[in-house]
């Protein structure tokens, strides 16, 4: 969520920058700084109010001491006006600031400067690619038909226990998700992350900290009888183990990874990109997560990106970096890098990873704040990253290695898997 002082101080570039987004802003900036200034109007009103009576209950306290109790009710009788007219001054401040509140959901954080123009994926800005696409023999499937050849996954058996969009792993399948879930989380903690478990359900207050709510509220899963949310990633729960914190500027950065199952709806996801592990409603996934000094947010947003390169290269995956255009950016994310590795059975780039610095988007909502060495206090930005989503992973991986005599494993898996080829 955008700051009103932001906002107010940065009116005209706002409104260029989230055009981008292909979002017209000038209308919602305007009624955002106009309720703004009735806020601060009735603040002042309210604290003259409070003051005068202050001021008031001081004299007649005097009064009373001098005697003089007649002199004293009658400015009795004015305090209680003033407390009238104070209480409908602060239901008036209460209902500005819910509405002020619900225009700053509506609006999306600025794009990066560096962020391009566009629509939609087909305008993302390809970066840097790395490996060669590999050439598979003749008799090559995808990864929906190699699952059922070795018995690894069962779609058909996920549909009849809860529905499409969620699998059943097993064998050797089980074994080869177990193994990247624990090389992700390893690889993290060697890189100085802290391993989080944190719950797989979040109450409302965690989704509007992180900006799931309102934006992404039909694509999770509700529990009404709780009134909790299944996650949709572990950015979430982590995240918001920080929410309403004053840190110290010496805790920054804060590293954490956490390994979870994902709950997305996916509604309105129909058609061929959607078979097999291309796109599930449960999935697992690791996450790292920063919280960051604002001057040193973009230095680790690499740093995050490196990272998830280094896993790709480690699992010998063809990949690509794609910079999202302003249409295809997340709505809470000033900057976004892709990660996309080639399935070569299915002919396509598959993203596999997000990276994004938040600025103080989600700080903001979260509180999530630190004194810095002058005692000043500030937001922190917040970054984080897939490191990584493990279906279409697993997807490359089994369509990218499979040879006439099985599916090879790369080597730095071979010592989580305990088996070098899927046969």
């Amino acid at each position: 969520m955008l700051q009103t002082s932001y906002i107010r101080d940065n009116k005209a570039l706002i409104i260029e920058r989230l055009k981008k987004r292909n979002f017209e802003a000038e209308t919602i900036i305007s009624q955002i700084i106009e309720l703004d200034d009735n806020r601060k109007k009735t603040q002042h009103e309210l604290d003259a109010l409070l003051a005068e009576s202050n001021q008031l209950a001081k004299q007649i306290g005097d009064l009373f001491k001098s005697g003089k109790a007649a002199e004293a009710n009658e400015l009795k009788t004015k305090t209680t006006e003033l407390k009238e007219q104070s209480n409908k001054l602060k239901e008036d401040q209460n209902l500005i600031n819910d509405e002020l509140l619900q225009l700053l959901y509506q609006v999306p954080n600025v794009p990066n400067d560096i962020v391009p123009a566009g629509k939609s994926d087909a305008d993302n800005e390809i970066v840097f690619n790395e490996g060669e696409v590999p050439v598979l023999h003749d008799k090559a499937v995808p990864h929906w038909e190699l699952a059922k050849q070795y018995d690894l996954i069962d779609f058909e058996l996920g549909v009849k226990i809860t529905g499409a969009g969620f699998p059943v792993y097993k064998g050797k399948g089980a074994r080869l998700q177990r193994a990247l879930i624990s090389f992700f989380i390893d690889q993290a903690v060697e890189n100085g992350y802290e391993e989080i478990i944190p719950p797989l359900m979040i109450n409302e207050a965690s989704g509007y900290g992180t900006g799931q709510l309102p934006d992404k509220e039909g694509q999770m899963y509700y529990m009404q009888a709780d009134d909790l949310y299944m996650i949709p990633t572990a950015e979430v729960p982590i995240t918001n183990l920080y929410r309403d914190v004053m840190l110290k500027e010496s805790d920054l950065p804060i590293k954490n990874v956490g390994y979870t199952p994902c709950f997305r709806r996916e509604a309105g996801s129909y058609g061929k990109d959607v078979r097999g592990l291309n796109r599930l409603h449960q999935f697992d996934k690791v996450e790292i997560v920063q919280i960051q000094h604002p001057d040193k947010s973009y230095e680790t947003l690499d740093v995050m990106v490196n990272h998830v390169k280094n896993l790709l290269n480690k699992l010998e995956l063809p990949y690509r970096v794609a910079k999202l255009c302003g249409g295809d950016l997340g709505f809470t994310s000033a900057l976004t890098f892709d990660m996309e590795v080639y399935s070569a059975a299915q002919e396509k780039w598959l993203e596999v990873s997000s990276i994004s610095n938040f600025e103080t988007f989600q700080a903001n909502r979260l509180k999530c704040r630190f004194k810095d060495a002058e005692g000043k206090t500030q937001l922190v930005h917040t970054l984080n990253g897939s490191a990584l989503a493990l279906p279409r992973i697993l997807a490359s991986l089994l369509e990218n290695n499979q040879t006439p005599e099985g599916i090879k494993i790369p080597k730095a898996l071979i010592p989580y898997t305990g088996f070098d080829m899927i046969n």
